[in-house]
C-alpha cells in the first residue's frame, strides 16, 4: 500500500533543489531548536520521497527513518539513518538498483549516510544480535512506500524488545557504563562530548528505550527540556564549525554561545551541565528501578513457592532514623513521617542514607521538597549535626547530595549554593565544577577527621572554602564573608564562626607559601603564624589544604607538595607555641655540603651529588612515594650559575621542583666563597642521568661551550606542533612584604622546557643575585618565586619593578 502524504513536496526533488532549500532553512533566523530540526526532517522526507518514487520502487518496499532521523531530530550535520525495507518478493537486483538510486544522490550532496537493506525478518534477526540496531529500530518512522510493511516491523520490533527486556536492559546498562568510563561525565568536562559523555544524548535515548520496555520509566520532570537544550547546543555547534561534531571544544564555545543568544561561554557550559545532571540523575533513578524490578521478578516465583502460593508479602522496612526507613535497597520515609511538620527531616534522611551507603528514594525526596517547611535561623542543633553527619559519610555523600540538589533542596537549605551550582572552572588542573569540587573536598576531608580536634569545622569549611567563586573579586575574600554568614545561620557560635571564616579566607595559604616562598626566611613563617592565629586553626587548615588539593585533581597534590606543607606547618606550629623562627643564615651547612664546597674550591669547578628522597606518603601499594631527587651542587661563585644549572637540567629532561642558592663560608680562613645549590628534581621520562654526565655538561655550560638555548630549540623543533588554545602571556610581579632579607619576584607563565633557564638568564641580565628559587607547577601553569638581592640587600621599589618588567619582557619576547 502506498502512503498518503499531506502537504506539498519540494518543487524540485533533485539534489540542487533540496540543497538550496536546506541551506535557506539552516541560515534562516526565524526558526531554531525543535521547529528547525522538525522542518529539516520534513524537508528531507519530501526529498527522499521524490527520489524513491522517481526510482520506480516495486510493491512491497518502504523507506524507513531510524535513530535520530526517525525521531525527527535532524541537526545540521546529522547522519541520515535509513532502512530500505522490502518484503522479499521483488528481484534482488531490482531492490539493489532502488537502493542505489536513493543512496547515491545523498552521497553526491556530501551528506553522511548510515544505511541498510533488509526484509522485516532480517531486520528483526539483526536487532536480536546487535543491541545498537535494535535501539535504532525502536525509533523507526515511515517515510514512503508500503506503510503496512513499516507498521508491521514497528509492532514486531517493539514486541521483541518488551519480551527480551529482562535480558537486553542489563546489556544496555553495561553499554552506558562503558561509554561513561571512556568519555567521562558531561556535567564536569571543559570540552564535553554532547552525545557520548555520561548525561548526554545517548543516555537520553537509552531512557526512551527503557520506557519502551514497560519495565520502568524515567522521571519525566525536566527531562525533555534537558534533552532539547543539548540538541540546541549541538545544532549551534554544527552551524558554527560546519562539521558533524559532538565535542564542544574550548575554541568553539564563544561562537556557540553567541549562536544561541547566550551571554558567554560560561553561561553555555552551565546550561550544558544543568541539562546533563538532569539526564544523569534520571538515569540513576531509572536504572535503579530496572534493577529492582528484575530482582523482584527473579525472586517472586521462589517466594511464592515458599509462601505456599500466596500473593507475597510486603517489602521489609528497617528503621534508620526518626521518620526514615530502608526498603528494598533505598531510603524512604516512614509511614508516620510528616515532612510538613519536621523541617530537619531532609537532612536527617540524607545523613541516614549516606551513613548507610544507600540511595535516597526519588519519591521521598520529592515528597520532602513539596512539603517541608524552611529551617529557622539559626538552625536547631539537630539540623547542624545532621549536616555534619552527611558531610562526614565520605563517598556515599555525593549521590545523596545530588539527589537533594536535583529537587532543589540544597539551594533551599543553603541559598548561596545557587551561585556556584554548575559553575565551570576554566583550569585544566580542576576536575570538577565549583559545586562538585566543594562536595568532593568535604568527602576528602571526611578521611582526615581523625587528625583534627574539631572535625565538624573541617567538614563545613571544606564545603564552603570556594563558595566565593560565585562572586566577583578574590574568591577567598568574598568566601570569608559568605562563610561567616552561612556558619552563623546554621548555628555555630561566634568563636566557631571565626575559625570557619579564617579557614575559608586562608585555604590557599599553606600550599602557596610552601611551594612559592623561602621557608628558611623568618618573615615567611611569621606571616603564616599571624594569619592562622592558633595551633588548633593550623591543624584544621593543614587538613583542609590536603583535602582541597586532593579534590582538585591529580596535578594539585603529591608527596612532594605534602612534604613542603608539612614542613611549613611544623615551623609555624613551633612559632605559635612560642619558639623563634631560625633564619637561613643561622643554619650551618651539613657535613656533606661542606665537603662538596671544599671540593669545588679545590678543583675550581662544579661538584655535585644526587640522592633519592622517599620519605613521606605511601603509594597505593603501600610503598614510599618518591619525593624526587635531591641534587646538591657546589660551584665557585660566578655569574650565570642559576641559568646554567637550570639549562643543563632542562636538556636532561629533569623537572625542577625547588631550588635554593646560598653562599657557604669555607674553613681555615679562606676568603673565596662557594655557591651551594640545593635543588629537588624529578625525571620527566625514564631514569635519571648519571651524575658524571650532568657535571660534564654543567662545566661546558659555565664556560660557554654548551649552547643550551640551541639544544632546547633543536629538541622543540623535533616534535610536531599541536593545535591548542593560546596560552595567556607571562606575568611577573613583585610580592609585597614577601621578605625582610630579599625582594620576591613572582613569575606566572605557561610551563615549558627551559622556562627556568630563560628566567635565570633574564634575572642575571638585570644584574640581581638570586638567593633562592621556589618552583611550583600546576598542570600547564608555572608559578615560580625568586628571592633576589642587589649587593646583598633587598631591591628598592623602583628597581624591583624594573627587574620584573625586564623578566616579563624576556618571557613574552
Amino acid at each position: 500500500m502506498d502512503d498518503v502524504r499531506t502537504g506539498s513536496e519540494s518543487e524540485d526533488s533533485g539534489p540542487s533543489g533540496y540543497a538550496a532549500a536546506r541551506l535557506r532553512l539552516l541560515q534562516g533566523e526565524a526558526r531554531s531548536g525543535p521547529p528547525r530540526r522538525s522542518a529539516l526532517a520534513d524537508l528531507t522526507d519530501d526529498w527522499l520521497t521524490g527520489l524513491f518514487k522517481a526510482a520506480g520502487a516495486p510493491r512491497g518496499a518502504a523507506l524507513v527513518a531510524v535513530g535520530g532521523y526517525g525521531r525527527g531530530e535532524l541537526s545540521p550535520r546529522s547522519d541520515l539513518d535509513l532502512l530500505l525495507l522490502h518484503d522479499g518478493s521483488a528481484d534482488a537486483g531490482e531492490v539493489a538498483a532502488l537502493a542505489d538510486r536513493v543512496w547515491y544522490p545523498i552521497w553526491d550532496l556530501g551528506l553522511a549516510l548510515d544505511h541498510s537493506v533488509r526484509t522485516p525478518a532480517e531486520a528483526r534477526r539483526t536487532a536480536g544480535e546487535d543491541l545498537k540496531v535494535q535501539l535504532g529500530l525502536l525509533d523507526a518512522r515511515h517515510i514512503v512506500g508500503d506503510l503496512g510493511l513499516t507498521a508491521g516491523l514497528r509492532t514486531a520490533v517493539l514486541a521483541d524488545w518488551r519480551n527480551s527486556a529482562p535480558k537486553r536492559l542489563p546489556e544496555l546498562r553495561e553499554l552506558c557504563e562503558e561509554r561513561a568510563e571512556r568519555q567521562g561525565e558531561l556535567s564536569y568536562l571543559l570540552e564535553p562530548d554532547l552525545k557520548e559523555a555520561r548525561g548526554g544524548l545517548r543516555d537520553a535515548t537509552a531512557l526512551r528505550a527503557v520506557a519502551a520496555s514497560w519495565l520502568a520509566d524515567a522521571p519525566r520532570e525536566g527531562l525533555s527540556d534537558a534533552r532539547r537544550r543539548l540538541l540546541d547546543v549541538r545544532d549551534a555547534l554544527h552551524l558554527t564549525t560546519g562539521r558533524a561534531t559532538d565535542r564542544l571544544a574550548l575554541q568553539e564555545q564563544d561562537q556557540v554561545a553567541s549562536e544561541l543568544g547566550l551571554l558567554d561561554a560560561d553561561t553555555l557550559l552551565r546550561q550544558v551541565y544543568e541539562s546533563a545532571r538532569t539526564i544523569s540523575y534520571a538515569s540513576d533513578v531509572t536504572w535503579r528501578e530496572v534493577g529492582r524490578v528484575l530482582r523482584s521478578r527473579s525472586v517472586r516465583p521462589r517466594l511464592r513457592a515458599m509462601l505456599g502460593g500466596s500473593k507475597g508479602a510486603a517489602a521489609e522496612r528497617s528503621p534508620l532514623a526518626e521518620g526514615v526507613v530502608e526498603q528494598d535497597g533505598e531510603v524512604v520515609l516512614a509511614r508516620a513521617a510528616r515532612p510538613e511538620r519536621d523541617p530537619v527531616l531532609p537532612l536527617r534522611a540524607a545523613a541516614a542514607a549516606a551513613q548507610a551507603g544507600l540511595p535516597l528514594s526519588l519519591h521521598a525526596v520529592r515528597r520532602m521538597a513539596a512539603a517541608v517547611r524552611p529551617l529557622p535561623t539559626p538552625w536547631p542543633a539537630e539540623a547542624r549535626e545532621q549536616l555534619v553527619t552527611l558531610l562526614g559519610a565520605g563517598r556515599p555523600t555525593v549521590e545523596v547530595w545530588e539527589a537533594l540538589e536535583a529537587e532543589g533542596l540544597i539551594t533551599r537549605l543553603l541559598p548561596d549554593w545557587e551561585r556556584v551550582r554548575c559553575r565551570p572552572q576554566r583550569n585544566a588542573v580542576h576536575t570538577w565544577t565549583v559545586d562538585r569540587h566543594l562536595v568532593e573536598t568535604a568527602v576528602r576531608a571526611a578521611e582526615l577527621t581523625r587528625r583534627v580536634g574539631r572535625p565538624d569545622l573541617l567538614l563545613v569549611a571544606g564545603l564552603l572554602h570556594d563558595i566565593g567563586k560565585g562572586w566577583p573579586g578574590d574568591h577567598s575574600e568574598a568566601g570569608e564573608i559568605i562563610a561567616r554568614d552561612v556558619a552563623a545561620r546554621i548555628g555555630f557560635d561566634r568563636a566557631d564562626v571565626a575559625v570557619i571564616a579564617t579557614l575559608v579566607r586562608h585555604h590557599l595559604l599553606l600550599v602557596e607559601t610552601a611551594t612559592r616562598r623561602d621557608l628558611d626566611d623568618p618573615a615567611t613563617v611569621g606571616a603564616v603564624a599571624d594569619a592562622v592565629g592558633s595551633t588548633g586553626t593550623l591543624e584544621l587548615l593543614h587538613a583542609l589544604t590536603e583535602a582541597d588539593a586532593l579534590a582538585t585533581g591529580p596535578a594539585a597534590w603529591s608527596a612532594w607538595r605534602g612534604s613542603l606543607v608539612a614542613d611549613l606547618v611544623k615551623r609555624v606550629g613551633a612559632v605559635l607555641s612560642g619558639e623563634e623562627p631560625v633564619a637561613a643564615e643561622d643554619v650551618a651547612p651539613t657535613a656533606e655540603q661542606e665537603r662538596l664546597a671544599v671540593e669545588a674550591f679545590r678543583t675550581g669547578g662544579p661538584v655535585l651529588a644526587l640522592r633519592a628522597q622517599t620519605e613521606g606518603a605511601d603509594d597505593a601499594a603501600g610503598n614510599p612515594e618518591p619525593l624526587g631527587v635531591e641534587l646538591v651542587i657546589a660551584v665557585p661563585d660566578q655569574p650565570g650559575v642559576l641559568s646554567a644549572v637550570a639549562g643543563v637540567l632542562a636538556v636532561h629532561r629533569l623537572a625542577v621542583r625547588t631550588a635554593e642558592l646560598r653562599g657557604v663560608a669555607l674553613p681555615s680562613g679562606i676568603e673565596d666563597s662557594v655557591l651551594l645549590l640545593n635543588w629537588r628534581v624529578a625525571a620527566e621520562y625514564g631514569s635519571l642521568p648519571q651524575a658524571a654526565r650532568l657535571r660534564a655538561d654543567l662545566v661546558r655550560a659555565l664556560d660557554g661551550s654548551l649552547d643550551i638555548a640551541a639544544r632546547l630549540a633543536e629538541r622543540d623543533a623535533a616534535y610536531p606542533r599541536r593545535r591548542g588554545t593560546v596560552a595567556p602571556p607571562a606575568r611577573v610581579t613583585v610580592a609585597s612584604a614577601g621578605s625582610r632579607l630579599a625582594t620576591v619576584i613572582e613569575v606566572r607563565a605557561q610551563d615549558a622546557p627551559g622556562l627556568l633557564h630563560r628566567i635565570g638568564r633574564a634575572l642575571e641580565s638585570a644584574g640581581v643575585e638570586v638567593r633562592s628559587a621556589h618552583v611550583s607547577t600546576l598542570g600547564a601553569n608555572a608559578v615560580d618565586a625568586f628571592y633576589v638581592t642587589g649587593a646583598g640587600v633587598p631591591l628598592s621599589g623602583e628597581r624591583a619593578a624594573g627587574v620584573a618588567q625586564a623578566v616579563e619582557g624576556a618571557l613574552r619576547g
